[in-house]
This record gives C-alpha cells, structure tokens and sequence, in this order.
C-alpha cells in the first residue's frame, strides 16, 4: 500500500512582511503545492492521500480562499482526507462545516469528522484524532488507540499536535504520548502514524514508523525550520506480517525563507553582503531576514543601505532582523572634508559629527541618520 502523507497546508496564510503582488504569490504557491500532488499521485501510484491537521490557515476565511482551496484537492484525483487540527478545529465556526465548503466539497475530499476508526478499503483502516477546540484538555490519539487489535489490518494514524519526547512539558496535557504510540505499533495494531504540526519533515523515535511530514510550502525562517517544504511518500508492505515501512521524502516547496547574519564593518564586508545575495537564485520566491553587526562610517553606512534598498526591490521580501542588527555608525576624520561646506554650515556639520560620535542614544541616531542623508544628497545617491 503506498499513499502520501502531508500536513499543516494552512492554506490562506497570511505573512506580515509580503507586501504587494508577493502575498498572492506566495498564497498561490501554497494552492499549487496541494494542486501539485496530483502529478505525484499519479508518478508514485499512491492510493490516497492523508493530511494531518491544520488545512487551512484558520476557519475564518474569505470565499474565495475556501473555493480555491477545494479546487486545489479536486486537482490531486484520489481521495483526499482532511483531519482537522488547531487551526482549523472541529468547533461551532468550522470551516468545514460551512455552507459553502459543504457546497463545493468535490467527491475525492473526505473530512475525518469523526474520532476513531476509518475503513480506506478492506484491511486498511484510518485511526484519527481530529481537533473539536484549540485547547485539548487530553491526549486525543490516546483515546483512539485504545482497545485497537492488532488483527492483520493495516493501520495508519492520522494525528496533529506535539510529542513529548520532542516537548518533555508536563503542563502540555495535549501532548501526544510517544508511549502509547510506540505500544500500539510493537504488538502491531499500528504500522504507521502521520503527525501534523511541525512545519519541519522530523522522524519521530527510533521506528522509522511515526514521521511529521512538515509543510509543504516553508512558512517560517530557516533557524526555526530546518526541513520544510516536503512531502512523504509511505509505503507499507501488507504482505509481509510485520508491515515493514519505507518513506520517501519527496521535495515540492518552491519558496525559501532565510536567515542571515553578517558583520559589517568596512566596505569589503558590504561588497561581500553584496555578492552572496546577488548569488541567491529565485529571488521573487525568497524571504531573507538580515541580522548585521558592526562599526560603519557614514559613507559605508550609505553604501549598506544602498545595497539593502536595492535588494528589497528584488527579493520577495528582504530587511533587517531588528533584534540581531546592532550597527553603530562612527563619522571617520575627515569624511566630510571633499563636500566644500562651509561658513555656518561646516559649523553644523561639525556639531553633527561630534553628535554622532557621542554614543548609541536617540541624539547620535538622529546624527547619524542626517549626516547619512547628506552625504547620499552630496553624492547624488539619494533614492
């Protein structure tokens, strides 16, 4: 038996920092990616395909984002099930139970609304644990591996939330016990669980049997997601008594956010800022975040912000990571000298430099940012 395992689509996500024509494309791009397993369904020859938890961004979605959703999963061909999860609960204002998604629903998509077990075909079942509010009160999949016999039947779980062995918090009372799973899976009555919730592909234990499969399309900065963007091919052996597992981690991310530190602190380090993102392909498709340390004279200050306004216009999204971006800005000897000021105003220039030198306070940040100002005005490099 082969189906594909996937989760955490959150379709109609929103991200703060894409302005203009790069948040519809990114929203696209999360649409293609579920429009877009329909190829690999029909390249691997998988039966289904299980989604574990979070479909969609949140339930309270515009029209149009729930019509396209649905057109995205009618393109994948096989059935499709949906198991809901913290996003998208089971609650009184679901999605999916929504005049429109009931409308639209095409026949290949089937909600796992129901807690327990789901026959897929004879001897292949579904155990599920779909989410009814955002704050369980108890481990859901407990519930549903109770009592499951260990019978021939070839069983997946489809499941959402944390693990404890991955979040050891004993106030989580959420969190899925590995314990539990791994029971199920040794007197075999489990052959495999799908996890959704982390964005990033994670094996899970030491079985090989309980994966997240991460999203497919990245949704964070890389120092927070290590392996986004995929997909799992599973295939379970249904000859073989001990139903051995394999999966296949098929890339389908088109998207890349990145994190980015450099020290600046002369114009060779901004050349070198310069030419590695100049190097990064698929610019339109990637969110950079910068965090810069260093000391800048105001000339080179110029020349970083240059560069930083010139790479804004080309990448989807790309500035500075406030909280990792400490750059003091020193006024070199003489910097000012070749711009021919003079009388009243090379005494103003005078107090501005002495200004900006005098520390990290909001007055030598105003000094810096003006004597940054006048030189890019004196060069004719303004924007």
């Amino acid at each position: 038996m082969r189906f594909v395992h996937t989760a955490d689509w959150q379709l109609g996500m929103t991200r703060h920092f894409l302005e203009g024509e790069a948040q519809p494309r990114y929203s696209a791009a999360r649409r293609d990616a579920v429009a877009g397993l329909g190829a690999l369904v029909e390249q691997s020859g998988a039966e289904f395909v299980v989604v574990a938890g979070d479909v969609f961004e949140h339930n309270q979605l515009a029209p149009k984002v729930i019509s396209q959703s649905l057109e995205a999963m009618r393109a994948i061909g096989v059935p499709v099930y949906l198991l809901p999860g913290n996003h998208d609960p089971l609650d009184a204002s679901s999605v999916y139970t929504g005049a429109l998604f009931a409308a639209e629903c095409p026949d290949n998509v089937v909600v796992l609304d129901r807690a327990g077990v789901w026959e897929v075909r004879p001897g292949v079942e579904l155990v599920v644990a779909p989410w009814r509010s955002k704050a369980p009160t108890t481990d859901l999949v407990a519930d549903v591996l109770r009592d499951l016999p260990a019978d021939g039947t070839t069983r997946v779980v489809v499941a959402h939330g944390g693990v404890d062995i991955l979040d050891p918090d004993p106030t989580r009372v959420s969190l899925i016990r590995m314990a539990g799973l791994s029971e199920a899976i040794e007197r075999g009555a489990v052959h495999y669980v799908a996890l959704g919730d982390k964005h990033s592909r994670t094996c899970v234990g030491d079985s090989g049997r309980v994966w997240y499969s991460g999203s497919p399309e990245v949704t964070n900065y890389d120092h927070v997601e290590h392996d986004p963007g995929h997909v799992l091919v599973v295939d379970v052996d249904e000859t073989d008594p001990a139903h051995p597992v394999s999966v296949d981690a098929r890339h389908v991310g088109r998207w890349r956010f990145l994190t980015v530190h450099r020290p600046v602190n002369d114009s060779r380090d901004i050349a070198d800022l310069d030419l590695n993102l100049d190097l990064m392909a698929d610019k339109d498709r990637t969110v950079v975040q910068l965090g810069l340390t260093g000391t800048l004279t105001v000339t080179d200050r110029a020349a970083l912000d240059a560069c930083l306004d010139k790479y804004a216009r080309l990448f989807a999204y790309l500035g500075t990571w406030e909280r990792h971006t400490d750059i003091a800005v020193m006024p070199a000897d003489g910097e000012f000298d070749d711009l021919g000021i003079g009388g009243f105003a090379a005494t103003a220039l005078d107090e501005l430099v002495a200004t900006a030198r005098g520390g990290d306070g909001e007055a030598a940040q105003d000094a810096q940012g003006a004597l940054g100002l006048l030189l890019r005005l004196a060069t004719g490099s303004a924007a």
